[in-house]
């Protein structure tokens, strides 16, 4: 038996698995929260997400899977907008008869290959109902952030000469400081590009996952949506 979750990149799995770690751990779930696979979408594209939801429908009765797990950004959308792309790649993913989530954290039933039966729920990573991994991730910090808070005068200055950055774009590069400048030792700093760096963000998670704050609220719906897999 095993359960499945569809994240839409390598960074998404990394956090996603370490989350889960610290649910075991700090929550003391009696029967503890296992996720045995990550399916990455490298991205968020409709095609790649009916394409692995097929895929998923071949292999529920193969491999035994009971619950599935759909995350994904809100990004700039509403939760309503959101739950219409993922319904419509589940309609096309199982079938057109297949219920229709209605919204995140709950499950629906679903059929696999020879009417084998699973469960699908669906949750999308955002702050206050916007933004994405990064957006959460700078909302989550746990140590001093200097470097990275530097740069809202940064900000202002670009916005004062007419040009533009996006909040998400200012988020990435907000996350990437932190991790680079302000949570980075000197002696890992030797080795930067792979112990301080948003590229090889398992390396981070592995090592210093104190960096981000793992009892902060904005992470509360995203563990109620774990505890669905208990």
């Amino acid at each position: 038996m095993s359960n499945i979750v569809i994240v839409e990149s390598k960074n998404d799995r990394i956090f996603m698995q370490a989350m889960v770690e610290k649910l075991n751990c700090d929550l003391q779930v009696a029967s503890p929260i296992y996720i045995d696979d990550y399916k990455s979408l490298d991205g968020l594209d409709k095609t790649k997400l009916i394409s692995a939801l097929k895929n998923l429908k071949a292999e529920i009765p193969k491999k035994g899977v009971k619950k599935i797990g759909i995350i994904i950004d809100i990004d700039n959308y509403s939760e309503q907008e959101r739950l219409g792309l993922v319904n419509n790649c589940i309609k096309n993913g199982f079938g057109t008869e297949t219920e229709t989530l209605s919204s995140t954290k709950q499950f629906i039933d679903i059929s696999g290959d020879n009417g084998t039966k699973a469960k699908l729920a669906c949750y999308f990573t955002n702050v206050g109902g916007q933004g994405e991994l990064e957006t959460l991730l700078k909302e989550i910090k746990a140590k001093d952030s200097t470097h990275a808070d530097c740069l809202d005068s940064w900000k202002e200055c670009i916005e004062g000469k007419e040009k533009e950055i996006k909040k998400k774009d200012f988020d990435k590069f907000w996350v990437n400081t932190y991790v680079r400048l302000d949570t980075c030792s000197k002696q890992d700093q030797k080795q930067a590009g792979r112990k301080c760096s948003m590229f090889e963000f398992d390396y981070v998670m592995k090592h210093k996952k104190d960096i981000w704050n793992w009892a902060h609220p904005a992470l509360n719906d995203l563990k109620e949506f774990f505890t669905l897999f208990c």
